[in-house]
């Protein structure tokens, strides 16, 4: 169960991640901003924000090892309060895309990257309104199961190399199950590192059934 293990301080953060204390303190100027906005936007579930470092830094910057060594422009689809998307692009992924069609999320994003100083391209709209360009990895979390998120973002992973990773909870084998009756793909299941019932699935060559 989530609750089950200790919250994660900043400093429990950067010893499991490895970063520098000038990422950290960057990380920190963004939880600060979270939390703030989150006093008038839905940004994260409210209870969450106990375990900030873990619920949603630690969630997202666990994809940065997972990520191929030459990975340039990463999509993040729904991006919402910046998880993983925001992160990674903090943690050093040299182009990435923020894509979130709520204006009021938008405008959160737009000031997280501007207060933590990453450079970031965002998009608010709707990802199947976007003309696709080549991107390396496209990531989400929470957006939508499995299938659906292959709908939308299938365009995107057209190339063999396009590499999908995707945070996903308990339910992740019936996702899989139901996306596999409409899509083929090879897949690859990662546990979770901060959550015990969660998994990230990397998805490639993706094409219809």
């Amino acid at each position: 169960m989530k609750h089950s293990l200790p919250m994660m301080t900043p400093a429990a953060f950067q010893e499991v991640s490895g970063v520098s204390r000038e990422t950290l303190e960057r990380l920190q100027r963004y939880v600060a901003v979270l939390s703030h906005w989150q006093k008038r936007i839905n940004l994260v579930g409210t209870a969450t924000l106990a375990d900030v470092w873990r619920r949603h830094v630690w969630d997202s910057a666990q994809l940065k090892p997972l990520l191929p060594a030459e990975t340039r422009v990463l999509m993040d689809v729904g991006s919402g309060a910046g998880f993983p998307g925001l992160v990674l692009a903090l943690l050093g992924v040299p182009e990435v895309h923020l894509v979130e069609v709520d204006a009021r999320k938008s405008a959160f994003l737009r000031e997280a990257a501007r207060v933590t100083d990453t450079p970031v391209i965002l998009h608010t709209a709707r990802i199947e309104t976007l003309s696709p360009w080549p991107v390396d990895v496209v990531t989400a979390r929470a957006v939508a199961p499995l299938g659906s998120l292959l709908t939308l973002v299938a365009p995107f992973l057209s190339r063999p190399e396009a590499l999908g990773v995707f945070l996903k909870g308990r339910n992740a084998e019936e996702e899989l199950t139901t996306a596999r009756k409409q899509w083929r793909m090879t897949v690859t299941r990662i546990p979770s590192q901060s959550d015990p019932s969660g998994v990230v699935l990397c998805v490639k060559e993706v094409y219809r059934a």
